[in-house]
């Protein structure tokens, strides 16, 4: 059997390894051990996520969060590393851009075990980013790295990465929703428990630190939600709670915080939004998937076909565009094949074992 060591630490990884945790299994030959470094660890924000999704539970939940990205990196790194010694695994599979992608694979390298990076390629061109930074030292040096999009290919050949290191497989978020709308779709009852119509609201989300630590920013955010007088419904990271009871910063009447929901609520939520606003690169992309329009809090984005397309509008923390964007009717979004045909995990699990085998 391959033994295969799957670190994840944030929400949206879970996501990401629900389908390739599945396909892995689905080959027969492979055997995951499963490693949480708690990153997002409060229940709404890491259990759920495990819970509606069947993710098999944690090997390892090394429970190490709440530190500056310094302090977190390098005491995931000194854990990952004595489960790297313990476990022996054949392969380090890593999700996206956190610090536990960075420690997980810096831990891999040092010990030569090779390393797999779903999500490969992407690139904002911001270094003031924690995400950029951990990004790119994480393609540099991982041995199998799966890109969601043409785009994220020419990346990572323009940075001399070899072209068969390189695996242009999809994006897995796309077989995640692809797998569980439907699933929401029957089983949620978020709309329904807080009262509000299909259509008749925008979901947005905060969290950034671009956003959530630049009080200009966020001020200036809040302001043009507010100034939209659209129905807003937004599920605060705690984060982003804390800075606005801190600081003082209005938040407009028309705007209903609630706590972080589960995927699946996350999803029928999105599904029945006029318009999605967000900071997160995983909403961005979940609004293209089910047709619905996106304006983004941030001034530049690793989805640029999508801005391209016209299925996403950059706002930034521009105050009139937000409140200009919120108010406006924008129609539903042309779904286009950008991003694989929903079978990505399977082609990261048969590339995988074929390369180890």
């Amino acid at each position: 059997m391959i033994r295969i060591l799957t670190v994840v630490g944030a929400r949206p990884q879970f996501v990401k390894a629900a389908v390739v945790s599945r396909a892995l299994a689905a080959t027969s030959m492979v055997e995951e051990i499963m490693v949480h470094t708690g990153q997002h660890f409060d229940a709404n924000m890491s259990d759920v996520f495990f819970d509606e999704m069947k993710i098999p539970e944690p090997d390892h939940n090394l429970g190490i969060g709440g530190g500056t990205h310094g302090a977190n990196t390098g005491r995931m790194l000194e854990q990952i590393e004595q489960l790297l010694f313990g476990e022996k695994p054949d392969m380090v599979l890593v999700f996206g851009d956190t610090d536990s992608t960075l420690a997980a694979a810096l831990a891999a390298a040092k010990l030569m075990i090779p390393i797999g990076h779903v999500e490969a390629g992407l690139r904002s061109f911001n270094r003031a980013m924690p995400e950029e930074i951990n990004r790119v030292l994480t393609d540099h040096i991982s041995d199998l790295l799966f890109s969601p999009s043409d785009v994220s290919v020419g990346n990572l050949a323009r940075e001399g990465i070899a072209a068969d290191k390189v695996h242009c497989t999809g994006d897995v978020m796309f077989d995640a929703v692809e797998m569980f709308a439907p699933v929401a779709a029957q089983q949620s009852s978020i709309l329904s428990d807080l009262g509000i119509r299909r259509g008749e609201y925008a979901l947005c989300t905060i969290h950034r630190k671009e956003n959530t630590d630049a009080l200009d920013r966020l001020h200036s955010i809040f302001a043009g939600l507010a100034d939209s007088g659209a129905q807003i419904i937004l599920p605060l990271h705690p984060r982003t709670r804390n800075v606005l009871a801190a600081n003082d910063i209005p938040v407009g009447a028309n705007i209903r915080i609630i706590d972080p929901v589960g995927y699946l609520d996350m999803l029928a939520l999105q599904e029945g939004a006029r318009l999605v606003g967000t900071d997160s690169g995983g909403v961005q992309k979940e609004a293209f998937f089910l047709s619905v329009p996106c304006i983004t809090f941030r001034d530049e984005t690793e989805w640029v076909e999508l801005v391209e397309i016209g299925a996403n509008k950059l706002v930034g923390a521009d105050r009139e565009a937000i409140a200009t964007s919120l108010a406006a009717r924008l129609a539903p979004v042309s779904r286009q094949p950008l991003y694989g045909d929903g079978s990505a995990s399977h082609i990261i699990a048969k590339t995988i074992v074929a390369h180890l085998r």
